[in-house]
C-alpha cells in the first residue's frame, strides 16, 4: 500500500470517527500519522490538529444542519474552546513530547471510561 493511500485511509477513518461521535478523529489520525507517515511526535500532533480542523468543521456543519443545537448554550463553549485552543497552541512547543503523549493518553482513557459508564 502506498503512503498516499495510507494517508487517505487515515483521513477517512478520522473523518468517520469525527462524524459519528462529534469529535475524536484525532485519536485515529495521530497514531496513524506517527506509524504510517513516519512523522516525529511533535510534528504529528501539529499535523493532526491541522487535519482535524476541517473534519470538525464538516461534522459541525452537518450537526447544525440536522440537529439544530441551541445557540444560546453553544456560544460559551465556542468562546471557551477558542481561549483554550489559543493557550494550548501558545504553550505547545514548551511541553515535552513525552508529557504530551501522557496527557493525550490520559484524555483518551478518561473519555473511554466515561463513555462506557455513561
Amino acid at each position: 500500500m502506498t503512503k498516499r493511500t495510507k494517508n487517505r485511509i487515515a483521513g477517512a477513518s478520522g473523518g468517520l470517527v469525527n462524524g459519528l461521535f462529534g469529535g475524536g478523529g484525532g485519536m485515529v489520525v495521530l497514531p496513524l500519522l506517527t506509524r504510517w507517515s513516519g512523522l516525529d511526535p511533535r510534528c504529528a500532533f501539529a499535523t493532526c490538529v491541522a487535519a482535524i480542523f476541517p473534519m470538525c468543521c464538516v461534522s459541525a456543519a452537518v450537526a447544525v444542519w440536522t440537529v439544530r443545537p441551541g445557540w444560546a448554550l453553544l456560544w460559551p463553549y465556542l468562546l471557551g474552546g477558542a481561549v483554550g485552543g489559543l493557550i494550548g497552541g501558545l504553550t505547545y512547543q514548551k511541553i515535552p513530547v513525552r508529557l504530551l503523549k501522557a496527557i493525550f493518553g490520559a484524555f483518551l482513557l478518561y473519555g473511554g471510561v466515561r463513555y462506557l459508564l455513561w
